[in-house]
């Protein structure tokens, strides 16, 4: 079995507990709301904004033995740049205030978890970090595409307030085949560990930034904006 492989199947009950969230599992069924969407790209804002510092924290403590990481890192710092302008056009579109999101805080869920990726790079293992990427581009996968059109059909908003969900859905398509890759080439059994437990911590973590979200009641097309 390769590794990316037991990554998979080692964390598989995880993933199943993030997916199980009541509010991922109402989106799935139409059960969404205007405020529970901007709730939710108010959080992605946060915590896609560190992506960037992030990948470029863990390319700084890689030891010598993990140098080769170095030039797939050069590639996600690239391709993630500006991520987050398009949540804030998201908000935008979608009637929410953008420079309110931008310039205040984020969720206490969201805070923890991405103290919880710092800690990891600065404190335990830097490879740990892939666990977080291996958590958020899988569950991008998973439902992004899907959840873009239960939420904007019964809302009716415009195709410019879902370039995240939409865009993530399929660039991830793409990072994760390529992840796997990556992933098979980790050797070192400490480093391996580590990025399975990290995936283990950010399935819960990442699940509870969904669990702190308000629960979306029936929508109305009173809730679409102007």
């Amino acid at each position: 079995m390769s590794f990316y492989q037991r990554l998979t199947t080692e964390t598989a009950p995880d993933r199943a507990g993030l997916l199980g969230t009541p509010i991922i599992q109402g989106c799935l069924q139409g059960q969404v709301s205007l405020p529970s969407y901007q709730a939710f790209l108010r959080e992605a804002f946060h915590h896609v904004r560190h992506t960037v510092p992030l990948l470029q924290a863990c390319q700084q403590a890689l030891p010598a033995s993990n140098a080769w990481l170095h030039a797939p890192l050069d590639e996600y710092i690239e391709e993630e740049q500006g991520h987050e302008l398009w949540i804030l056009d998201d908000i935008r579109a979608s009637g929410g205030d953008a420079e309110a999101v931008r310039h205040g805080p984020p969720g206490h869920a969201t805070e923890v978890m991405v103290a919880y990726a710092y800690d990891t790079i600065a404190r335990r293992n830097p490879l740990g970090f892939f666990g977080m990427v291996h958590v958020l581009e899988g569950t991008s996968v998973a439902i992004a595409l899907m959840a873009a059109d239960q939420i904007q059909q019964p809302l009716g908003l415009p195709d410019a307030a879902f370039s995240y969900l939409r865009s993530h859905g399929t660039l991830d398509q793409e990072h994760t085949a390529h992840f796997a890759l990556l992933m098979d080439q980790v050797q070192a059994r400490e480093d391996q560990e580590a990025i399975v437990h990290a995936a283990k911590a950010f399935y819960r973590l990442y699940g509870d930034v969904f669990r702190s979200l308000p629960l979306p009641q029936a929508a109305t097309t009173s809730e679409v904006p102007a």
